[in-house]
């Protein structure tokens, strides 16, 4: 049987026609959009971004209270690579049709712009053959418990020095949460390749970097508790805290720094019973402990609001 060929255009190699990573990849995004937190739309939304060695990012749809807060699915996907260690992606699929401002996110992106080959894919332009999407992205940190607050903040520490992603603020912020057993890591990611070109609007900070990537594996939101693999990738002798607990360190901030108003909205909506610990100058001092409440009394919790919201 004759191979299937790519249309012929003048000029241009001739390239296989991928269908298959294509059809995996947005199968993965279709399977993480049920762990979405979408309280007040219903619709469920989710990414997946793929690396050029076959690893996987899954992002899912976070919804706020305060609706301009939300995480998107792409957004959330990539703000969990960076802080894994992963940065550059050679494809991405989505759970729905894929929308303009999704395109525009992606185009600005290392190793942008990117091409849509289908109404639920973007490939980067000249990306080699993709790869099967074989493994899903591990973000946890496996170097055992936090055993008191200044350890974690420690590590906070180490995150925002060695992986944040900030060319146009130069203000790196790493955060540890410890939640269900499992360290999710957490960094500032402006992920525009151009910082002259930056858009602001897709600026992440660690602490929402963190806890968009535990509600991407079910550890927190409406999928908390139900995702089988995020339980058989937890490091062993690793015990689920009374308490979720999240460590912040600001190494370029003299004071330590303080969690921003859009960062403690959603630590309101998404870690009500959770600690914080927060860095505190001089490097090692005693990290200042609070709770999500005491840092936003009053809060914005969208009880009233209708649900089943048009969602952008």
């Amino acid at each position: 049987m004759e191979a299937t060929r790519a249309p012929f255009f003048p000029g241009r190699p001739l390239r296989p026609l991928a269908s298959a990573p294509r059809s995996a990849l947005r199968a993965r995004a279709q399977a993480a959009s049920e762990r979405a937190h979408v309280p007040f739309s219903g619709r469920a939304a989710a990414a997946a971004l793929l690396f050029d060695d076959g690893v996987w990012a899954p992002g899912v749809r976070v919804e706020s209270a305060s609706f301009s807060l939300t995480i998107p699915p792409a957004l959330n996907a990539y703000t969990t690579a960076v802080a894994s260690g992963r940065r550059a992606i050679v494809a991405a699929a989505f759970s729905r049709p894929v929308r303009r401002v999704e395109r525009a996110f992606l185009d600005d992106l290392p190793g942008g712009p990117f091409r849509r080959p289908g109404e639920h894919v973007c490939v980067a332009d000249g990306a080699a053959p993709l790869p099967s999407p074989r493994r899903r992205l591990t973000p946890f940190l496996d170097d055992g418990p936090v055993e008191t607050p200044r350890a974690g903040t420690a590590r906070a520490r180490s995150l925002a020095r060695n992986r944040a992603l900030v060319p146009a603020s130069r203000f790196p912020v790493g955060g540890v949460l410890a939640v269900a057993g499992r360290l999710v890591p957490g960094v500032n990611v402006e992920p525009h390749a151009d910082p002259a070109r930056a858009e602001w609007t897709h600026v992440l900070c660690a602490e929402r970097n963190a806890l968009g990537t535990a509600c991407s594996y079910g550890l927190l939101g409406a999928g908390a508790a139900d995702d089988p693999e995020a339980s058989s990738e937890a490091p062993s002798g690793n015990d689920a805290p009374t308490a979720p607990a999240l460590y912040l360190s600001c190494p370029e901030a003299p004071s330590g720094g303080s969690p921003c108003g859009a960062c403690r909205q959603l630590l309101v909506e998404l870690l009500p019973r959770g600690v914080l610990w927060m860095d505190r100058a001089p490097p090692g001092g005693a990290p200042e402990r609070a709770r999500p409440a005491d840092l936003l009394p009053g809060s914005f919790q969208g009880t009233s609001l209708p649900r089943g919201a048009p969602s952008a």
